[in-house]
Parts: structure tokens; sequence; C-alpha cells
């Protein structure tokens, strides 16, 4: 779909990407996996109105040491680590700034272990070989994170991987769709300039509403 939409919020991006699901709705090895925090709003959603399990899967952000908001790769809870090939062509690789990669990616794993310990109460994540994964967050820019998620997961080897993502610009998504065995994107403006400006409600989620998200989905 070409042009802006602008959803309501996670919750409604969620129950639109269902929809477009509905192929694996109850389906006993479907999981959605979902990355925090955002992501995990509009993958309950889609795991409610699915009738399937949700879990979260960690992968953060490194950013540029000029820009730390410029995602250049990401780092998730396996140890894996994903560098954003365009980005450190621009930088000129990753020896310019060897001692800030160092101590961003040692940072983005403390992160990682106390979110790990939130999140889980400290318990490992689940088996996912031979699952069927349904990946999502609540949008994409560079994509890092996403790119990131997707190599550890199949990894792990997961029997499908699906990226559910309601919006994102058309060369990240062509490249996820290229390492995932399915995409579902909702929206692909263009020209793309944030993913909260596709959002009436993109307030920031807490760590509290991914917990209550989890420990409901659990109970059902």
């Amino acid at each position: 779909m070409e042009g802006i939409s602008i959803f309501r919020d996670r919750e409604e991006a969620g129950l639109l990407l269902a929809e477009r699901l509905l192929t694996y709705h109850a389906d006993p090895a479907a999981i959605v996996v979902a990355l925090p925090r955002g992501g995990v709003i509009v993958g309950y959603a889609i795991s409610q109105a699915l009738r399937v399990p949700l879990e979260v899967f960690l992968s953060r952000k490194l950013g540029a040491p000029d820009n730390p908001e410029y995602a250049i790769g990401a780092v998730t809870e396996t140890g894996s680590i994903y560098w954003n090939p365009e980005a450190l062509r621009i930088m000129g690789g990753l020896s310019t700034a060897g001692r800030y990669f160092d101590e961003t990616v040692q940072a983005q794993r403390d992160e990682i272990r106390r979110r790990q310990e939130l999140y889980r109460n400290g318990r490992p994540l689940p088996d996912l070989k031979n699952r069927t994964v349904l990946l999502v967050d609540d949008g994409v820019a560079t994509g890092a994170t996403f790119r990131a998620a997707v190599d550890a997961l199949r990894k792990l080897h997961v029997q499908r991987l699906v990226a559910a993502i309601p919006v994102g610009p058309k060369e990240t998504l062509r490249e996820i769709a290229a390492a995932t065995d399915e995409l579902v994107a909702l929206v692909v403006p263009e020209p793309f300039a944030a993913v909260g400006n596709h959002y009436a409600n993109f307030q920031q989620v807490s760590d509290d509403e991914v917990v209550r998200c989890l420990a409901q989905a659990h109970a059902t």
C-alpha cells in the first residue's frame, strides 16, 4: 500500500495486521514474537486476535557516534550483532570508532540483561525450533533492530519466519522481505520520515506496560 496512513495507536495497527495474518489463526506451531517496547503492544493485539502465544525478543539499537538515534547496527539477546552495511560504509568502517562500538555494545547487552530479568523474570527464551514465528514491531526505519532479530531467529532454526510491520520505508521493507519467508506490511509511505508520523498516538511505552501485556497474554 502506497501513501501516508495514520493508525490511531499501536493496538489498532496490531488488529489491522491480524486481519492480514488470519491464516495463522489458532495455529499450534505459531507464536508472536515482539520487539519491545512498542512492538509488544502491536504484538499483544495480534496474539489476542489470532489466539496464538506472545513472547518478546530483545534486540537493541547501536547508535552512531555523532547521532545516537541513527541505528548503525543492533545487538540481540542471543549475542549476535548486526551491522548496517550502508551506515558503516558512510562512517568508514568499524575501525574508525572501535572503542565507542565496544562500549556501546556492552551498554546494550547490560540493558538486555535488565529487560530479560524484568520481562521474563530471568527465564530463558523459549525453544523456537520448528515454530512459525510472527516477528512484530511497531514500525521500522533503518530496520537494524529488526534485521538483527531476523538473523538471530534464523540461527534458532525456526521453521517459518513472518515479518509483521505496520509501516516502514520501501528499501528497508524490501531487505526484510528478502531475509524472511513472508512480509506483511500495511503502509509503505513515499517519502518516509519517521515511524511515529503515522500514528495519532505514539506515546512511549513503559516497562510496566510490556510486563502487563506479557502477563495477560500468558494468562489466556
